[in-house]
């Protein structure tokens, strides 16, 4: 009975001249075809998820990237160039583990990694439009187009496609003419707005007094000045009305005699 089935547990993979990874040899050969079949190494999965990092605030979906690939680690090394790999289940964005990442591209239209391109795709053309001030907004159909036009390029000219090229056009893109503004907008920290809010001030400039420039002891002083007036001020008039009775008591006793 002929085997109708696989399974897919493990994929020998070599570099090539382009220093890039390239399956050569799968166990489920009944979905896979490994001509030209790519696939990430750790290194580059690195770099992808620093690159996917600025679409955490345009509402990045972890799952659909996380389902997008099947997830490989070395089980040993054949020789210099080839080395064999197993399947796990971990997660590419969690795991500290070196991993290899191979697309689901079984449905190169309507499968994981298709939907994957689309989400970071409409994300990355969000993330431009909101840092770059075009005349007219990007749209996501120019960005497939110049990508496309691009690889239909390398087509012509007979060289596969990798994926890892094929994700970092679309997490690095940026129109033509506008790579000098995105890397100046990229490099303008938030320290920067902050500090031209505030004028200079110079150390040996005289600073004009108000009164709201009052400390609150300077008015608890002069509250306690005016209490101590007012004291003073009570005795001095009892003594006034003291001497004031003994002058009218004298020519009274005159009047007496």
């Amino acid at each position: 009975m002929a085997k109708t089935s696989s399974v897919l547990e493990w994929c020998i993979v070599r570099l090539g001249e382009d220093l890039n990874w390239w399956v050569e040899e799968i166990s489920d050969d009944v979905h896979w075809d490994v001509d030209g079949l790519s696939i990430i190494d750790p290194r580059q999965v690195g770099h992808i998820i620093d690159q996917i990092e600025p679409l955490r605030d345009y509402d990045f979906q972890p799952e659909l990237f996380e389902s997008a690939f099947y997830k490989f680690k070395i089980d040993k090394k054949l020789d210099d160039n080839r080395l064999r790999l197993v399947r796990v289940n971990d997660s590419l964005l969690e795991s500290e583990d070196m991993l290899f990442a191979l697309a689901d591209i079984i449905d190169e239209e309507k499968g994981p990694y298709a939907d994957c391109l689309d989400h970071i795709t409409r994300l990355r053309v969000k993330l431009l439009n909101d840092t770059i001030d075009f005349e007219q907004k990007l749209t996501v159909e120019e960005l497939e187009e110049e990508i496309r036009e691009e690889q239909n390029a390398d087509f012509m000219e007979g060289r596969a496609i990798h994926v890892f090229t094929e994700l970092n056009a679309i997490l690095e893109y940026v129109p033509a003419g506008y790579e000098a503004e995105l890397e100046e907008e990229e490099e303008k920290s938030p320290e920067d707005d902050i500090e031209e809010d505030f004028p200079d001030v110079d150390d040996d400039e005289k600073i004009e007094e108000d009164e709201t420039m009052k400390w609150d002891e300077d008015d608890d002083d002069e509250e306690s000045d005016e209490d101590e007036e007012g004291e003073d001020g009570d005795l001095d008039d009892e003594d006034d009305f003291d001497e004031e009775e003994e002058e009218d008591d004298e020519p009274r006793s005159k009047r007496r005699r």
